[in-house]
């Protein structure tokens, strides 16, 4: 029998104990034990509480699942001599910038990628009855950032196939029995009504989406996801993957016996598919498909070298062959994988989850996971596609528990996405699995506890709402590394939009919450050194990103704002929204900025990006207008719904909630409002 998360605990050998208990916006949280590292102990109450750290290198045990693990790590040792101060020197002028400006960047860079078969888990159990929870979290990042991308696919979608109908109304049903390769990826049917419940996602909230056409039988190619979706989707629809991983077909298993799969069986079946393509009359958009998807280090050159990047398929001659079929390129990459512990191979030694930590708050690191694919965004904008990380995340095979799920995480991804952002791709899609990974951004409560529970936000989260409002909605934003070749831990970023310094990113892989270790970067705009008159406003806006510590799982906050802590998110913003007004020197034409160890600091510097800045009118909410499992459910009344415009999240106290016992908790609701439909009643989901 499978254990609750609520009774998980840990079963390590090597472990230390944190003699401290910090109190934020969540309660009691937790703090790395400092004065087993530095020598000096850190707080004055007595704990009423301890946090058990784990030493050992080999991959924790724990019972239950792993989206709610127990496992935290020490963060990494501090530095023999630490960087306390740096000087940031900035053109106002984007043209007086020598080198390395990305090209011009959306606020939708950072989107999500769902596994097809947990859509109904995350987006909704069917067109009528939509995830409040879901619908709430991409409203955070539309506003912010214009409109969300989301890819609905995966492993998953490979096998998928269209049936009329599943038992009990299902939209999709997985078959284990059919399972494929060495992770097990069962085959997906699924019904219309899995395109037709995104529609009405994008009828309340501004997410456009990516699919993937099945890719397992080529000789008789499955185009009806393509035929439903440019029907259903119209301008929603973002384009179809054309094969997902194919690097990876040999290995595992997924065109038989032919271990061998190469880029040349690759390209032999991407022109079959363009030949059915091109014959699909219900397919009117000939010109929409992703590839070639590629996840890296798997095929091998002439020469045995076997390259991160796509190029041995554009030396196929991919691009040319098949360029006029394409909407974006794309690749996937994770930075490690935790395969060996979830399925393990005599031989395959797991990888030590301390030493990933420790890659991931390593700012160099995470520049050489961007480098290879250098020669692909050149070629991208010579054929004027996008160039997409399709999928990632911190490792593949769920990630590894304490540090996927870590605020180590959230610092990751901000570096990771705007690395991706300066070396010129122009999107990253952040994966999101089901209740057996540590990675998601976000997480639906277990089935059977969903009646008492919330959903979880994972750190990932948080990096997407920083991102998304770093580029904001000019979709002018050009994204500058201005990280010191030598610096490993305090990673910078300059946005400049419509041609002037906008913005500024911070980073601080550190941790210490007695300040020592906080770094204050003078920030000097314009001046004479680079022929311009000094650009230093008398002040700066700053939003933070902040946690006690990177072991944190729970209380993060973002602007003093939080989504709350495990099992505990409705999507909202709990807490009042706080940015900082520094003031700067503009006699010396200098601004100080303090980044606190750890965290993000998002200086808005110009004007314009000032006023963006100032607290805005939350985003639009949804309530739970039905709930599952329950003797309680609540309608709408379709004549009322038909005549609403919706209501803002000004409006919430008239809402109903989604926590069980709130004042305006759902239970108590006698009828909610939901906006954009007028011919339908649609239900929004606690499940």
């Amino acid at each position: 029998m499978r254990l609750s998360h609520l009774s998980l605990f840990i079963y390590c050998s090597g472990v230390a104990h944190a003699e401290v208990t910090v109190y934020g916006l969540l309660g009691s949280t937790t703090v790395a034990p400092f004065s087993t590292r530095t020598g000096t102990e850190t707080g004055t109450a007595a704990p009423s509480q301890t946090t058990t750290y784990v030493t050992s290198t080999d991959p924790p045990k724990f019972a239950g699942l792993a989206a709610y693990n127990p496992v935290y790590y020490l963060p990494p040792p501090l530095p023999d001599n630490p960087p306390s101060g740096v000087a940031i020197s900035l053109p106002n002028s984007a043209a007086k910038v020598i080198d390395g400006l990305s090209i011009p960047q959306q606020g939708t860079f950072f989107g999500f990628s769902i596994e097809m078969s947990v859509a109904t888990q995350l987006i909704g159990k069917k067109p009528s009855i939509l995830n409040v929870q879901f619908l709430n979290l991409m409203s955070i990042i539309a506003q912010k950032g214009g409109a969300v991308h989301v890819r609905v696919g995966g492993n998953t979608q490979e096998d998928a196939y269209l049936v009329d109908n599943l038992a009990d109304g299902r939209v999709i049903e997985k078959a284990k029995d059919n399972a494929i390769g060495p992770t097990g990826t069962p085959r997906l049917a699924f019904t219309s009504e899995l395109i037709d419940m995104l529609a009405h996602v994008s009828e309340l909230v501004n997410v456009k989406w990516y699919l993937g056409i099945p890719f397992n039988d080529t000789v008789n190619f499955r185009f009806e996801i393509a035929e439903l979706a440019e029907d259903m989707l119209g301008d929603t629809l973002l384009g179809f993957q054309a094969g997902n991983e194919p690097d990876l077909y040999g290995p595992h298993r997924r065109r038989g016996d032919n271990l061998a799969y190469s880029q040349w069986d690759y390209f032999g079946e991407f022109g079959l598919l363009t030949q059915a393509y091109m014959t699909e009359a219900k397919v009117t958009k000939k010109n929409n498909l992703i590839a070639p998807s590629t996840q890296g280090n798997n095929w091998a050159d002439a020469n045995g070298q076997r390259p991160l990047g796509p190029d041995l398929v554009w030396d196929t001659g991919f691009l040319d062959s098949y360029g006029q079929f394409l909407n974006a390129l794309s690749v996937e990459h994770y930075p490690s994988d935790n395969c060996a512990v979830i399925f393990p191979t005599e031989g395959n030694r797991p990888k030590n989850p301390i030493e990933q930590m420790e890659n991931l708050l390593n700012h160099q690191f995470t520049a050489g996971l961007v480098s290879p694919y250098q020669r692909s965004t050149m070629l991208a904008q010579q054929w004027g596609k996008p160039f997409l990380m399709f999928e990632t995340n911190t490792a593949s095979c769920g990630g590894f528990p304490g540090v996927s799920d870590s605020f180590v995480s959230a610092l990751w991804a901000v570096d990771y996405s705007l690395q991706l952002a300066h070396g010129n791709f122009t999107g990253a899609l952040f994966h999101a699995g089901g209740q057996n990974v540590s990675y998601n951004p976000f997480t639906a409560a277990p089935t059977n506890e969903s009646s008492f529970h919330q959903w979880t936000v994972g750190p990932i989260f948080y990096s997407a709402v920083v991102v998304a409002e770093a580029l904001g909605t000019t979709n002018t934003s050009q994204v500058k590394d201005i990280t010191p070749n030598n610096n490993t831990l305090t990673p910078r970023y300059a946005i400049y939009e419509n041609g002037n310094l906008a913005k500024l990113v911070l980073l601080n892989f550190m941790t210490d919450p007695s300040g020592a270790h906080d770094v204050v970067a003078t920030v000097n705009v314009g001046g004479s050194q680079f022929e311009e008159a000094n650009a230093t406003p008398a002040q700066v806006k700053v939003k933070y990103l902040l946690a006690q510590s990177t072991a944190e799982k729970d209380n993060i906050t973002w602007a003093g704002q939080t989504l709350g802590g495990r099992l505990e998110a409705d999507g909202r913003w709990k807490g009042t929204e706080v940015v900082q007004t520094v003031p700067c020197d503009q006699a010396t034409n200098t601004c100080q900025i303090r980044v606190p160890a750890p965290g993000v600091a998002l200086v808005f510097v110009s004007d314009a990006a000032q006023q963006a800045a100032a607290p805005q009118d939350p985003a639009m909410t949804f309530p739970t207008t039905v709930l599952t499992k329950t003797a309680n459910t609540v309608s709408i009344d379709p004549d009322v719904l038909a005549t609403s415009n919706g209501m803002s999240g000004r409006d919430r106290g008239q809402l109903g909630g989604t926590s069980q016992g709130g004042k305006n908790g759902a239970l108590g609701s006698k009828e909610g409002v939901v906006a954009g439909f007028s011919s339908f009643c649609i239900r929004l989901l606690l499940t």
